[in-house]
């Protein structure tokens, strides 16, 4: 399921650049630099790249996952009573524990489905529409968005561990040019920035999740 939603696109686009932002600034610009002599060198670049595997699977899962979309049915129904004034012929529901009427798609949805005025779908159990997966948070693709999350903070703290950890050793061999020095500090600099960022962001999202969850 992909929603041609401009914002969504775009939010797509964000992240991916923002990765692979990242795992450029890790590999070329922390790892090479300070760690070529080191066994710990090759480690961290197939650790932090299998991270982003896993960051990637888990995005593209939360994307094109169908989020739990109640089907429309074959045969259109007459809900004009819902649409009424009258009290005497107006439909009411309790959406609390029964099954409901969306307006919108004029179908019967189950307890805790909402209408996405994004999607223009009603969807079983929906969290909320979430732009950087331009999809719909719900029953069968809410663990895929938690993998994802949980993989983007780990990537954040990673990254942030291994630029601290760069300034702190001491490179005998590290390349002193005056243009490669401030390049790097740029880079290491944005870096942090993106990861605490987002590494917030990420922080504050696991804990909505989880207290729905709970």
């Amino acid at each position: 399921m992909f929603v041609k939603d401009p914002c969504g696109i775009v939010c797509i686009i964000v992240t991916y650049v923002a990765v692979f932002y990242a795992d450029y600034v890790v590999v070329r610009w922390v790892i090479l630099h300070s760690l070529q002599d080191s066994l710990w060198g090759p480690f961290h670049v197939v650790a932090f790249n299998t991270i982003v595997l896993l960051l990637i699977m888990s995005h593209l899962k939360a994307v094109c996952s169908d989020p739990g979309v109640v089907p429309l049915l074959q045969n259109r129904m007459d809900f004009s009573d819902i649409h009424t004034d009258n009290p005497e012929t107006k439909i009411e529901f309790d959406e609390r524990d029964s099954w409901t009427v969306c307006t919108r798609c004029e179908i019967y949805r189950p307890p805790k489905a909402r209408h996405c005025r994004i999607c223009k779908r009603c969807v079983r159990r929906m969290d909320h529409h979430c732009p950087w997966i331009n999809n719909c948070v719900g029953e069968r693709n809410q663990k895929y968005f938690i993998q994802f999350l949980v993989y983007v903070g780990i990537l954040a703290l990673y990254a942030l561990g291994l630029v601290i950890t760069s300034w702190i050793l001491d490179c005998s061999r590290c390349n002193n040019d005056i243009a490669v020095k401030q390049s790097r500090i740029l880079h290491c600099v944005i870096l942090v920035l993106e990861s605490a960022l987002f590494g917030m962001f990420i922080i504050a999202m696991l804990v909505d999740q989880f207290q729905g969850l709970w």
